[in-house]
């Protein structure tokens, strides 16, 4: 078998379909079909942020439909989710997601295409709910930010037993700094730390943050100099201070090649450790949609297995 795994497509579905005949997959007027032997795999973030909401989700679930794709969920599905629930155990109402400018700028794209309370709008939030928040074959693993074998023992008592999310699931993970809120956070946006005392960055989105994402794919990474293994600029050269015990305890007890997505690459596309690949190279602003080409029969990873879309330039005049 061979998997195409596509990267976090944020509602560029321009880019989506250049990918696809990139990939050699054709449309029989249902959806794509890959090419003999292959399956594609999506790794989540479907939606917000690019103009095609609506066609990407329709090309990317035709496919689920047609058995000629599987695919996880992404933090933004999850976040859409979120923000549409009302919050049953807070007793002055909300969201699960409260509805604050933040929130809702980050989401408005699909809102805008999506309107809320619609009809439409909760056909895609009845299937996000069919997207796993893992897939594991005897080859490999596909998961959206972070493989967490403790945050997934966590959540296997809210979950189906094909790993997907229920509406008592997402109840359960919406409730913030409980254990069922930190194990999804861990698989859907990763690990993070705290910076050193005085210590900010400011993430993709303008905001000012004092944690940051944390590189869990390198070696002995509560070890090693900060400035090697968080997501921030202008850290020194020591090692994390002050880890939580599940972040102190952190490894990866597999011996599978692990895919994901979601943390917004630019550079070269190339395996981010001998186990560990990710696909997200920013196609949902102005980066390139990438697949990882992974034949199950050759399963050492490599550079020269990344396939990208790279959008034609606009004529100049």
């Amino acid at each position: 078998m061979i998997y195409d795994i596509i990267g976090d497509i944020h509602g560029q579905a321009d880019k989506l379909i250049g990918l696809l005949n990139k990939l050699g997959y054709h449309h029989d007027g249902t959806s794509h079909v890959p090419p003999k032997g292959h399956q594609a795999i999506f790794i989540g973030d479907f939606v917000d942020r690019g103009s095609r909401q609506l066609d990407t989700l329709k090309i990317v679930f035709a496919m689920l439909d047609n058995h000629h794709a599987q695919a996880v969920m992404g933090n933004h599905e999850y976040n859409a989710l979120a923000y549409a629930t009302p919050d049953i155990h807070n007793p002055t109402g909300g969201y699960l997601r409260p509805h604050s400018l933040h929130n809702t700028i980050g989401h408005q794209a699909f809102l805008d295409e999506i309107p809320f309370g619609s009809s439409l709008h909760q056909y895609w939030l009845n299937r996000f709910y069919e997207l796993p928040l893992w897939l594991e074959t005897d080859d490999c693993i596909f998961i959206h930010a972070c493989y967490d074998t403790r945050a997934i023992d966590a959540l296997k008592p809210y979950l189906t037993t094909q790993n997907q999310l229920t509406p008592d699931a997402l109840q359960a993970t919406g409730r913030h700094r409980t254990p069922s809120f930190l194990a999804i956070e861990h698989l859907l946006k990763g690990l993070e730390t705290t910076l050193p005392q005085g210590m900010t960055m400011t993430d993709k989105t303008g905001i000012t943050r004092t944690n940051a994402r944390i590189k869990w794919w390198v070696n002995d990474w509560q070890h090693q100099p900060m400035s090697q293994v968080l997501f921030a600029d202008d850290l020194p050269n020591t090692p994390l201070a002050c880890l939580s015990d599940m972040l102190a305890n952190f490894y990866i007890n597999t011996t599978k090649p692990i895919f994901i997505g979601h943390y917004w690459l630019h550079d070269t596309p190339a395996p981010l450790s001998s186990q560990v690949v990710c696909t997200d190279y920013s196609a949902g602003k102005d980066g390139h949609l990438t697949a990882y080409r992974f034949d199950t029969t050759n399963p050492t990873l490599s550079a020269n297995n990344f396939i990208q879309y790279i959008e034609p330039l606009s004529p100049v005049g």
